[in-house]
C-alpha cells in the first residue's frame, strides 16, 4: 500500500517544462497556463515531496540539486510514458507494434530496404527502431530486442545468429600516389578507424602479415556511414563492411585499393532478453528476420 501521495500528471508536467526551461514563464507559455498556475502546482509538488526543487532570487528560479535529479527522472519517466502511450494505441491497430534497437548503417543499407517484403506479410505489426551502437541493460529502456554486431555476449540476452561479414578497405583514386600491390602500402595512408571496432585495421593488417603500430594511429568515427562519407572526402582509407558499399563504390567515387578482404570475427545478431515467452510481434519479425538473412545475405561487391 502506499504511504504517500503520487503527484499530480499536472504538477509533474509544470516541474518539467520549468526545470527545462529554468523560467516559469517560459513554462507556463509552453504548457499555455497562467505562470502563477505554474507556480502554484511547483508549491503544491514541493509540499508534497518535502524537498525544495527551486531556489527563488528576486525574478529568477533556479534548480536546486535535488531539483536536478528530480527533472531528469521526471523526463525519463514522461518519455517513457509517451512511448508506452503511443505502443498501446499502436496494439489497437492489431498486431501490435516492436522496439527494435538497430546499428544505423546496417538499418540503412541492409533492413530497411528489406521492410516492405515483412509489411506484406504482417501489415498489422509496427517495426519502429531507434539507435544502439553498443550494449545497453534492456530493463532500463523501451527495446524488446536489438540488432547486435560483435559475439553473443549480451548478459541477460538470447541471440540468433543472422550473418558475418568480411571487410575491405575503400578509399578515392585519387588519394593514392600509385597502385597498391600489398596492404603494407596503405600504411602510407592516413587510416580511419571506427570508435565501436577500434582493433579493426590491426586484425585487417594481421591477417596479411604486417605487425606495425601506425594500424592503430589516425581519425575516428563511430559510424560506418561516417567512414564511407570520409573516404569519399578523401580524407583517408577506411576499412568498412564490404557488403555497406556492394554495388555503390562507383556512385561515390570510391575504389577498393587492395583486395585483401578479411572475414571478421564478429557477426550480426537479432538479441533480446531472456524470458519464457516473447509477445507475437517480435516473434513474427525474429521468424521473418532469420529467414531473410538466410536467403538474402548481404551482397558482394
Amino acid at each position: 500500500m502506499r504511504r504517500f501521495k503520487i503527484p499530480s500528471m499536472g504538477a509533474l508536467l509544470a516541474f518539467e517544462a520549468a526545470a527545462r526551461h529554468e523560467s516559469f514563464t517560459r513554462a507556463a507559455r509552453e504548457l499555455s497556463l497562467t505562470e502563477s498556475a505554474v507556480s502554484r502546482q511547483i508549491n503544491a509538488l514541493e509540499q508534497n515531496l518535502g524537498v525544495r526543487l527551486f531556489a527563488r532570487e528576486k525574478k529568477r528560479v533556479i534548480l536546486t540539486r535535488a531539483g536536478k535529479l528530480y527533472g531528469t527522472q521526471v523526463r525519463r519517466a514522461l518519455e517513457n510514458l509517451d512511448r508506452d502511450t503511443l505502443s498501446i494505441i499502436a496494439h489497437g491497430g492489431g498486431g501490435g507494434s516492436l522496439e527494435l534497437a538497430v546499428l544505423p548503417t546496417f538499418a540503412s543499407e541492409w533492413l530497411i530496404p528489406r521492410m516492405p517484403r515483412f509489411y506484406a506479410k504482417h501489415d498489422d505489426i509496427g517495426v519502429n527502431m531507434g539507435v544502439r551502437t553498443s550494449v545497453f541493460p534492456f530493463d532500463d529502456s523501451h527495446f524488446e530486442a536489438a540488432i547486435h554486431y560483435g559475439k553473443p555476449t549480451w548478459p541477460g540476452t538470447s541471440s540468433d545468429y543472422l550473418f558475418g561479414e568480411e571487410v575491405v578497405p575503400i578509399c578515392t583514386p585519387s588519394l593514392l600516389k600509385g597502385p597498391i600491390r600489398e596492404p603494407a602500402g596503405l600504411l602510407d595512408y592516413p587510416l580511419l578507424h571506427s570508435t565501436t571496432r577500434p582493433s579493426a585495421w590491426a586484425e585487417w593488417f594481421g591477417a596479411a602479415g604486417v605487425d606495425d603500430a601506425r594500424a592503430m594511429q589516425g581519425i575516428r568515427y563511430e559510424l560506418h556511414t561516417m567512414l564511407i562519407s570520409a573516404a569519399a572526402a578523401g580524407l583517408g582509407v577506411s576499412l568498412v563492411p564490404r557488403f555497406l558499399v556492394a554495388g555503390q563504390l562507383e556512385r561515390l567515387g570510391l575504389i577498393v585499393p587492395v583486395d585483401a578482404p578479411l572475414v571478421a570475427e564478429g557477426g550480426y545478431y537479432l538479441v533480446y532478453p531472456t524470458e519464457l515467452s516473447h509477445g507475437a510481434p517480435l516473434e513474427a519479425f525474429r521468424a521473418w528476420l532469420l529467414d531473410e538473412a538466410a536467403t538474402d545475405p548481404p551482397a558482394r561487391v
